[in-house]
């Protein structure tokens, strides 16, 4: 019998190919199913959610507001910045205030990382000053001057200061101060509601037990995950690998649920996102 094959959609970077490194060397029971990786930057991943074009995808919580209808939330394969997440960062050192005059520099309008910058200045995207450029030429932008302060997502995080940058704020850090130390949610996987609920859940343990396997596995399904890491070392990719692959990505449970909630929610209360959201998350 032939399998069904599913589009699985995932960025280029080492924590995804961490994750999905049992699947891509079909090193576990397909249940019947094969996958063929897309891999795409978070931005493009969440616009082609915006046109349901992928069976299972990463994208970004924030995108979620607008892809509700399509997809549900699996269980695993999410990113949640405990006690770290999203840098603003600058040459010099700069306040809240300074922040919110100057030219940002963000690496996607539907990123997680865009959206908690909104919260965090209390201001619509509408309001401040902000460039859009991949998130791999913030350092660029930075340095020839066509922006003052740059949103850092993925590895930029554990290497601005190569770079001659400072933290002027962890948007992280900020998100757990003022919500009882829940993770900043960033990134999920989806999978479309054209599946039947039984079909979800079977789908969904596959991707958990990928997981679970790179955890078990880890030396390899590091060596593997190399490949895609930009300008990284195996111990820098290694250290960013445990930022976005751990317990909370295995099931991130009631309490990643609950801080979804939060942010989707306090971002419609801000009128950030166009309305309350009615959350579906796989069993």
């Amino acid at each position: 019998m032939s399998s069904q094959i599913l589009t699985l959609g995932h960025s280029p970077d080492p924590d995804d190919a961490f994750m999905f490194y049992a699947l891509a060397k079909e090193l576990l029971p397909s249940q019947g199913y094969q996958f063929e990786h897309i891999l795409q930057d978070i931005q493009t991943l969440n616009e082609r959610a915006t046109r349901a074009e992928l069976d299972i995808s990463a994208i970004s919580v924030h995108a979620y507001a607008y892809v509700s209808h399509d997809y549900a939330l699996l269980p695993s394969g999410a990113s949640m910045g405990d006690g770290y997440g999203p840098m603003l960062v600058a040459p010099q050192p700069l306040s809240r205030s300074e922040i919110a005059e100057a030219r940002i520099a963000v690496p996607g309008t539907m990123t997680s990382a865009f959206l908690a910058l909104q919260l965090w200045l209390g201001k619509p995207a509408d309001e401040f000053d902000y460039v859009v450029v991949p998130f791999d030429q913030i350092f660029a932008t930075l340095k020839e001057g066509r922006a003052d302060v740059g949103l850092i997502i993925h590895e930029g995080q554990l290497t601005y200061q190569n770079e001659g940058l400072k933290l002027c704020k962890d948007l992280g850090i900020w998100w757990g101060e003022e919500n009882e130390g829940l993770p900043l949610p960033l990134g999920a996987n989806v999978i479309a509601k054209r599946f039947a609920p039984q079909d979800r859940k079977t789908i969904s343990d596959l991707l958990t037990q990928s997981i679970q396997y790179s955890l078990d596995h880890r030396p390899e399904a590091v060596a593997y995950a190399l490949q895609f890491a930009r300008d990284m070392g195996a111990e820098l990719a290694d250290e960013f690998v445990g930022m976005y692959v751990n317990h909370w990505t295995l099931d991130y449970g009631e309490k990643g649920r609950e801080t979804i909630r939060r942010f989707l929610g306090q971002a419609h209360e801000a009128g950030l996102i166009p309305h309350r959201q009615e959350l579906e998350f796989v069993a």
